[in-house]
Parts: C-alpha cells; structure tokens; sequence
C-alpha cells in the first residue's frame, strides 16, 4: 500500500489542489497484475481537509489488504457546490478529479459499479449529492451527515449569513433552490445509488438523519440507515467506516489487530 500526497492544478477552480491517495499494493491484497481497481471518494467534514481521513480515522491500517484505492480531495468550505462567488467545488470533484486521478492511476476503474463515495458531516452531504447529481457513484455513504437544511435554516443565515450566502445564496435563494433538501435532488436523480447513513442519537444532526432517510425510502431509494449511542465525533467515526467498508460491494479483508 503507497500513501500518496498529490499537488494538481486544477483548470475548473484556477488553483493548484492538493489530494491524498492510497493506493493497493498487490503483495498485500494478493492481486496480481491488478487492473480495474475500486475506487472510494473519502469527503471531509467543516473542521478537515485532505488529510482529515488519514490523521484521524487509521483508514490506511483498515484496507491495508483490500484492492481498493482511496481518493481523499478538499473542498475547504465549500461544501461540495458551486458557490456563489465562483470557485465550482461540485463541478471540480464530479467532472474534473476522476479524470485527474484515472491519469495518475489508469489502472484505477472508471465504471460506476465501482466508484464509491464517502463523506461526513458537510462530506456526508457532498457524498449524498455527488452520487445523486451525477451517475459517476453506485454506492454512497453518510457518517452524520448534515443532509437537509430545514431544521438549521434561521441558525445558518443569521449566524453568519454572509459565508452561508457566499455558498449558496441569499436565504430567499436557498430556500427556493433544490440544494436546501437532499429529497429534492433525490426526486431528479438519473441513476440512483444505493445509499447508507449512520448517525448518533446524541448528534445535532440526528433528528435531520431521521427525516431525510425517512424521505428517501418513501422515494423508493435502496437506503440503510442505522443508528446508536454517539455525538458528533471522530471517535464514533472511525468505529463505523470500518462498517461502510464492509457494505460496500469490496472484497474487504480486515487486517488483525495483533495485542
């Protein structure tokens, strides 16, 4: 397994990004000549960035002996969309990083049955958005994730209404926008992933996790949602992507803790 620190210039944001990617290593997983290699997207939450996922999740230890690669990218705070002073975060992880990353790695798969997608908190939604807008991602999956605005609308633009109007417009825009509500993107979506969501039932987010799985199955939408004891933490976190990994459809071979 190679951990991989990348500096790209992205040609959609006008910037050099930076990425992280772990990449299979065939004496681990005992793949030969591997070729067509599943992809997981790994989103951060508010606080992170590129690195959130290999500083604090030991992601690597979990898939040391799986053929799969891992794609951690940034979007800062931009919240996985194209913001409204410009820099198109959405547009730069669905259109342009796959291809950045396939030119990198050829050997890593461009089919959709094997492209994933990750995220939690404000990553949870980007996973939840990417796979719905696009048809890039079968598989996505929320760690408490902030998946609809409508419980937080007056604490977001009062609190810091010029950030918040930054990303996704004035509060009259968001509201009337389908990117307020992730059932909203539900109902226009082309191809429809098979979705996961965890959430703590202490989490600020719960109640929101409960309405738009709710919302989702009503949709017809192939969704697990699960809940337990936990808040909004790393350390709930790193307990339940050992979980998504063993839903998504990889040949997941965990690695034996030695005491």
């Amino acid at each position: 397994m190679a951990i991989l620190k990348i500096e790209y210039y992205s040609e959609v944001l006008g910037m050099n990004r930076p990425v992280n990617v772990i990449y299979p290593e065939a004496a681990k997983t005992g793949v030969k000549d591997a070729k067509d290699i599943p992809v997981i997207y790994l989103l951060h939450g508010m606080s992170g960035n590129e690195n959130a996922w290999l500083n604090r999740s030991g992601i690597d230890r979990l898939v040391r002996k799986t053929n799969v690669a891992l794609v951690m990218p940034s979007t800062d705070l931009g919240w996985y969309s194209n913001t409204k002073y410009g820099m198109n975060y959405f547009d730069a992880i669905a259109q342009e990083l796959p291809r950045v990353i396939h030119n990198f790695f050829p050997s890593l798969s461009t089919k959709r049955e094997k492209n994933f997608i990750v995220g939690l908190s404000m990553g949870g939604y980007g996973a939840f958005k990417l796979a719905l807008l696009t048809d890039k991602f079968s598989c996505a999956a929320s760690l408490s994730g902030a998946l609809s605005f409508d419980f937080q609308e007056d604490l977001i633009f009062e609190e810091n209404e010029n950030y918040w109007s930054g990303i996704f417009g004035s509060k009259t825009e968001f509201d009337l926008s389908e990117t307020n509500n992730l059932q909203n993107l539900a109902r226009n979506s082309k191809e429809r992933p098979k979705l996961y969501a965890w959430c703590g039932a202490q989490d600020f987010l719960f109640e929101v996790n409960n309405v738009v799985t709710k919302e989702l199955k009503n949709l017809g939408y192939d969704i697990t949602y699960e809940i337990s004891e936990g808040i909004h933490d790393w350390y709930y976190w790193t307990q339940k992507i050992d979980r998504i990994l063993d839903w998504l459809p990889i040949d997941y071979q965990r690695e034996e803790r030695k005491i």
